[in-house]
């Protein structure tokens, strides 16, 4: 298994991704543009997620249920991450911006809040709380 992390620009805090996963739909599924096909697409379809960077914090992640080729606005190819609709807070953590997106092994990605009991209740916490907390690195 492998997961992506990809930059949610213009998302300054979950609930606006929330909103624009509820317009970016394709044949129902919310979806994730990007311009090349994963060479490792295999690994990730076999359980990866999506960790999504807002405002440089790796704050959530989204289970990746699908790869499909697209035709981009100018002609060229692109292709579209399918996502579940569910988004899963991570514990958060600091991040530079970069272009594209990365893969990241399971052993780095950054835990679910409240699993298993990870983050003892900050998972609880108003994400904008949460959000300084992480970048006082206090979390």
């Amino acid at each position: 298994m492998l997961h992506m992390i990809k930059l949610a620009v213009g998302c300054p805090a979950l609930e606006v991704l929330a909103e624009r996963m509820r317009r970016e739909r394709v044949g129902g599924h919310a979806v994730v543009h990007t311009r090349t096909m994963p060479r490792r697409a295999d690994e990730i379809l076999a359980g990866g997620s999506i960790y999504r960077v807002m405002d440089g914090m790796l704050l959530c992640r989204q289970p990746i249920i699908g790869l499909e080729s697209c035709q981009r606005g100018d002609g060229s190819t692109g292709t579209l991450i399918v996502v579940s609709d569910e988004i899963i807070p991570v514990q958060p953590r600091a991040m530079r911006p970069f272009q594209g997106w990365r893969y990241m092994t399971p052993k780095d990605a950054p835990a679910d809040l409240g699993e298993n009991g990870v983050g003892d209740g900050i998972a609880d916490l108003p994400p904008a709380l949460r959000r300084e907390l992480a970048e006082l690195a206090l979390i």
